[in-house]
This record gives C-alpha cells, structure tokens and sequence, in this order.
C-alpha cells in the first residue's frame, strides 16, 4: 500500500520512488491513538433517507458526520473535494463521488483517474489546499491539526483514520456516502465487499492448525500482530500470527519489530511480504537469507508476495488483499497431479 498513516502500516511515505520510515515511536504512538478511536460513527443530524440506487446521488443537506476529529457539518452536497487519504480516495471512487474529487495528495496513486498532485498529509500546504476552494476536506488522521488551521476559512475537514476492524471500514464507507450524498452508493458498496468477503471464506481450504505465518513490514522485520486491522483479515482466513508471541508485542501497540533469529526459530508455513514495491522483497530474496532457506515457508514454497499499497489501506481493495491470500492458500492445498 503507497499507504495512509498509520494504516500504511507503520506509514511508509513514498519518497524518491522508495518507502522510508518514519520515526517508529512517532507512528507506534499513532497507531495507538487510531487503534484506540474504534468506529467513526454513523450519520446523524439531518442526514437524509436513502432510496437511489446506481450512479445518482441521495441525502439531503446539511448533514453533521460524528467523525474521529469531532461533529463536522457540511452545508451542503461537496462539488470541490480535497482527499489526503489514498484509502478515502478510494473508497470515494467506489462511492461514485469521483467527480467531485478535483484533488488528492500524492500517495493517493488509485484509481488512475484520480486528480493526484503533490498535496501531503503528513505535512499539509494550507495555502495549497486553501488555493483549490474546497467544500471538503478528508484526511486519515489530524496529527497536524489541519483541521483547525482550515476552520478560519469555513473548510469542513472529516478524518477518517486508520481502521482498527471491517466494521469501521464499513462505517467510513457510510460516513462518506452521507458525506458527499451518495448513501445508497456507499449502502450498496458495502453489501457488495461483504458479499465478496463471504465467498472467498467459504471457498478457502482452511489450513490444519496450526498454520502459522510471518507478515513482513519492511527488511528490519517490523511485523504486526493479530489485533491490527490485516491480522484481523488474515485470522479469518484461519492464519496464526507468529508476532502475537514475540517479546514486547502487548505492548508494541500492534507493530513489534521481530528478529530475523526468532522467525527461523518459530518456523512460519507461510511468510506474507508487503514489502515488495518499496523494497523489493520476493520470494527468491527471502529465500537468498542467512538461514531462511531451512523455514518452512521458504522450503515449501509458501511465500506470498503482496502489493504493498493494497496491503495498508482498508478501502475496497481489501478484497483483492484476501483473495490473493486465498488464492495462494488454495494452490497449496491442491493436491498434486
């Protein structure tokens, strides 16, 4: 996933083209914060019902969204939208409320069609922002107070940060339809991913316990536990997570940093790479390794690699994310010809 801080789990930021690092206790303790937020909420406040259906949009104005940053009322149904979120960006395009997107940051590299500049969340250009008129604003976290240095020129700014459980993403998909006007869009999106979600657990082959892997965050073998938003994906699919046991994990805040010693010793079946655009990792230079050649995972061919920017965000593609676990678990499980 170019991802969204700290979904981008522990918020890789695109630069020159490779992902750095930010200051791990910086994004540890944001991680926490978001982790900590829960839902967003759900409409309220005059949000109007919803019949349409398709392309059209619904709802009546003004509307007050209960979001992580507080009640943000908008006037009236946003024509000029400003995006610093690559998963709000997203999931605004499934939404249908691409055409009043007019600008996004420039992580935000899905779908194509999105007006991408140079605008960055993690250190916002107000004058930037301010220049494209905005009737709205959406963030994926307010750790630069941007929403307070945009309320002198009456800019509702919604932030909607890192999803901590499927069921705050689908609350963002909500809170955004009613956002924009587009609530049966946002209804109909969310039916459709779990839909999908249902049918890709009901035909993945449950691996017999105890089926344990290893996510890779980067090459210094920051992971994430179970209690992070993919553990929780992962776990449906019947997976154990080998940093749940490691030292410090409690309190890590959901991200520990592994040893390279301990995941040989604890010998995954599967290693799960979302390191594979920002650092090049494959299965061959996880196999290339002092001693990983032994693991499991490696021996049986049971790397999996994924698209990193897929990978931290939890709008729509976290289909993809799933089936292409799925889909990898399923040719394992096959039995030979």
């Amino acid at each position: 996933m170019t991802p969204d801080r700290p979904g981008r789990q522990l918020a890789r930021i695109r630069t020159g083209g490779r992902a750095q690092m930010v200051l791990v206790g910086l994004v540890l303790a944001t991680a926490l914060a978001a982790c900590s937020s829960g839902s967003n909420g759900s409409p309220a406040d005059g949000a109007g019902s919803s019949t349409g259906t398709g392309g059209g949009t619904t709802g009546t104005f003004p509307v007050t969204i209960h979001a992580a940053n507080g009640a943000v009322k908008i006037s009236a149904r946003p024509t000029t939208i400003v995006s610093l979120s690559a998963t709000a960006t997203e999931m605004l395009y499934a939404i249908g409320a691409g055409s009043q997107v007019k600008a996004v940051d420039k992580d935000s590299d899905y779908p194509v069609q999105a007006p991408r500049t140079d605008l960055d969340e993690v250190s916002p250009n107000v004058e930037a922002i301010v220049s494209y008129h905005p009737d709205l604003v959406i963030e994926a976290g307010d750790s630069s107070g941007l929403a307070g240095q945009l309320a002198p020129f009456d800019i509702p700014v919604l932030s909607d940060p890192a999803a901590n459980t499927l069921g705050d993403a689908y609350s963002q998909f909500e809170e955004l339809g009613t956002a924009t006007g587009h609530e049966a869009q946002a209804t109909a999106e969310v039916t459709h991913i779990k839909a999908q979600i249902a049918s890709i657990l009901r035909t993945t082959p449950k691996p017999p316990p105890p089926a344990t892997y290893y996510y890779e965050l980067d090459q210094t073998y920051y992971s994430v536990t179970s209690s992070t938003f993919i553990g929780k994906l992962l776990g449906l699919l019947g997976l154990k997570n080998i940093a749940d046991d490691a030292t410090g994990a409690a309190s890590s805040g959901g991200y520990p940093q592994l040893s390279a010693e301990f995941i040989i010793r604890a010998n995954p079946e599967y290693v799960i790479l979302a390191d594979t655009i920002c650092c090049d990792q494959s299965p061959a230079t996880i196999g290339a390794r002092p001693g990983w050649s032994t693991m499991s995972a490696v021996r049986d061919g049971h790397v999996i690699a994924l698209n990193d920017d897929i990978a931290s965000r939890w709008g729509p593609r976290i289909v993809d994310l799933l089936q292409t676990v799925s889909e990898s678990l399923r040719s394992k499980s096959a039995p030979s010809p």
